[in-house]
């Protein structure tokens, strides 16, 4: 069920956008979109390192009713479908900036580091 469809589990605006958030994989497909801009299917799930289909189409559906996400079907033989970020999608980009950059200095801190470089918010 996606999130605008039930209430947040407290009474905290913080749980409200991790309830968009929230998923192994949300915030993966976001950087992904973000990257490389409108994709496929295919293309999301090579790029994605262990994400089953499965649990890729339920992300998807989820970030899609949640308004971060467009899929965009073409009529075409064989059929094509899109996703891409919406704005709504976009305007997370800081916080996702924030947060990497909590689990660079708390976590990680000899790991991967986020590319400040990408505006996720254009």
């Amino acid at each position: 069920m996606a999130c605008n469809q039930k209430k947040p589990r407290i009474d905290c605006a913080v749980d409200a956008t991790m309830s968009i958030i929230e998923g192994r994989w949300k915030t993966v497909i976001l950087c992904k979109l973000h990257i490389n801009g409108p994709m496929r299917f295919s293309k999301l799930i090579k790029e994605i390192n262990g994400v089953s289909p499965r649990i890729l189409t339920k992300q998807l559906k989820e970030m899609e009713a949640d308004g971060i996400v467009l899929r965009t079907p073409y009529s075409t033989i064989p059929p094509k479908v899109e996703y891409s970020i919406t704005d709504k999608g976009r305007s997370l980009g800081p916080i996702l900036s924030a947060m990497a950059e909590w689990g660079l200095k708390n976590v990680f801190n000899n790991k991967v580091q986020f590319d400040e470089s990408i505006n996720l918010t254009q």
